[in-house]
């Protein structure tokens, strides 16, 4: 009889880097969250870029230092889970799974806000992996919490 792991058997996330980034090297960082960011609102032609553009610091810091999470184990019990109350703003959290190594390719990302794409233009957690709740209308998060 095989015996069935739950998922709090999953290893904990690798340990965050601790070589320090230069202020040029995290700027750099930022900006590519944000190019990445805009060009997928671009190639859509349809999206919100404000959001992702002016959320690129903060994101950077909590998925490069603060946040614990493992994208080769997305469902492991004692995650962090980054919640995004604003879907519409989704491209940031997209680029940042893409960023930080979940199953999330450029061409997914090319793919913004397509019928039937793992980048919808509000997040599904049915649909993407890291995507930790369904958003939608401003403030439903907060029902979610």
């Amino acid at each position: 009889m095989s015996e069935k792991r739950s998922s709090t058997d999953l290893p904990s996330p690798p340990p965050k880097k601790t070589k320090a980034l230069s202020a040029e090297e995290e700027q750099d960082c930022i900006n590519n969250i944000r190019i990445l960011s805009a060009d997928m609102v671009e190639k859509a032609n349809s999206g919100h870029p404000g959001a992702p553009m002016g959320c690129a610091p903060m994101a950077h810091v909590l998925f490069g230092e603060v946040m614990s999470y493992s994208p080769q184990h997305p469902k492991f019990d004692n995650r962090d889970r980054f919640i995004l109350s604003n879907g519409h703003a989704c491209a940031l959290l997209y680029s940042m799974l893409h960023l930080t190594g979940y199953n999330l390719s450029m061409e997914d990302l090319q793919r913004f806000r397509q019928l039937g794409s793992k980048t919808p233009g509000h997040p599904e957690n049915f649909l993407t992996e890291g995507v930790e709740v369904p958003t939608g209308p401003l403030g439903q998060v907060r029902l979610t919490c």
